[in-house]
């Protein structure tokens, strides 16, 4: 595998990376409705299956 190749794959994948973490960062600074109520199921756990 030529360098130039192995660099692009690299490049990408830092890429890839950087972009996750800048998601992330800004779906953290999202504001929730006021009038925002957490479903009931959402609590309850869901390992509990009967």
């Amino acid at each position: 595998m030529s360098m130039g190749w192995i660099i692009l794959i690299v490049v990408l994948a830092i890429g890839l990376i950087a972009g996750n973490l800048l998601l992330l960062r800004s779906t953290k600074k999202m504001r929730t409705p006021p009038d925002f109520k957490p479903r009931k199921y959402d609590k309850e756990d869901e390992d509990d299956w009967k």
